[in-house]
């Protein structure tokens, strides 16, 4: 077993598109629209979903925005450099919510950007 991909319902699509590739790199992977029940499924991730998970950004077409609940926390992904990861992401547009540096209680460094729909995602920085 392993884990294919976790879902993420977004606004606006297009926005969600620009915040997953440009913003933190990913590639669109696939990408289908189902008309007869008003949705859009887009896959984004760094490797083919056959060796990785991915994440699933689901658009119905006729909701403009979600609420988080408060049982969600936030996608994690390994960067080399958290500090330069943030510096990148702000550059492109993002919105770097808790700059890098160690953890409370820590040492790992981490950082969280949050994408358009208000979903957190934590850099955390790959120990050497």
């Amino acid at each position: 077993m392993r884990i294919l991909h976790t879902m993420l319902r977004v606004g606006n699509l297009d926005r969600a598109l620009d915040f997953y590739t440009q913003v933190l790199g990913m590639r669109l992977l696939r990408k289908a629209d189902y008309p007869d029940g008003r949705f859009t499924l887009a896959f984004v991730g760094y490797g083919d979903e056959s060796e990785t998970a991915v994440l699933e950004l689901t658009h119905n077409w006729d909701t403009a925005q979600y609420e988080i609940g408060t049982a969600y926390g936030h996608i994690a992904i390994e960067v080399d450099d958290a500090y330069k990861a943030c510096d990148e992401i702000r550059q492109r547009g993002g919105a770097v919510i808790r700059e890098a540096g160690p953890m409370k209680h820590g040492t790992t460094v981490i950082a969280f950007v949050q994408d358009p729909d208000g979903y957190k995602v934590e850099l955390i920085q790959k120990k050497s």
